[in-house]
């Protein structure tokens, strides 16, 4: 009896396990459809052409190519200046102004990982940047985020090292 008890009661514990996955699936893609139709309407306002990142949804415009023939892979060093506003409002939650800092790619937001190898160095790069590929559903008040905020991003990469 202990038996068919503890068997029942972990079937239940499965089939509960499975509704909550099926439940951020749906939650996820409900989420990317909004992002994705927030970024069209904002492309098509605006008269600009975008290009997607591979079979994702960032899309970017090349602004300069850059020059040279180092690759940026997730473990390259970019130093890059940029602005970051959310497409919403355009409201500007970072900027670098004259301090162009230095990152390890694959420690970036997704949407930098999949954009930046597009360019060279001293190239530019506009990012529209879907939430699920950069904070996804998790505020970020420190800098006036709200959770599954779209992003743009204005990025330069002044250097790059391996």
């Amino acid at each position: 009896m202990k038996r068919i008890f503890l068997l029942l009661l972990l079937v239940a514990g499965c089939i509960s396990a499975c509704k909550k996955s099926n439940e951020v699936v749906t939650q996820v893609r409900a989420q990317a459809a909004v992002d994705n139709k927030l970024i069209d309407s904002y492309l098509s306002a605006n008269g600009l052409a975008a290009l997607r990142v591979d079979t994702t949804d960032v899309r970017y415009i090349i602004d300069t190519p850059g020059s040279g023939t180092t690759p940026i892979t997730n473990s390259t060093q970019i130093t890059v200046g940029y602005d970051g506003k959310l497409l919403t409002t355009g409201k500007v939650f970072t900027q670098t102004d004259n301090f162009h800092p230095t990152y390890v790619l694959g420690q970036t937001i997704r949407g930098w990982q999949l954009g930046i190898p597009k360019i060279k160095k001293n190239g530019t790069i506009t990012l529209f940047v879907p939430s699920r590929y950069a904070y996804g559903p998790y505020a970020q008040p420190d800098v006036g985020l709200p959770a599954n905020a779209v992003l743009i991003f204005d990025i330069k990469v002044y250097n790059i090292t391996n």
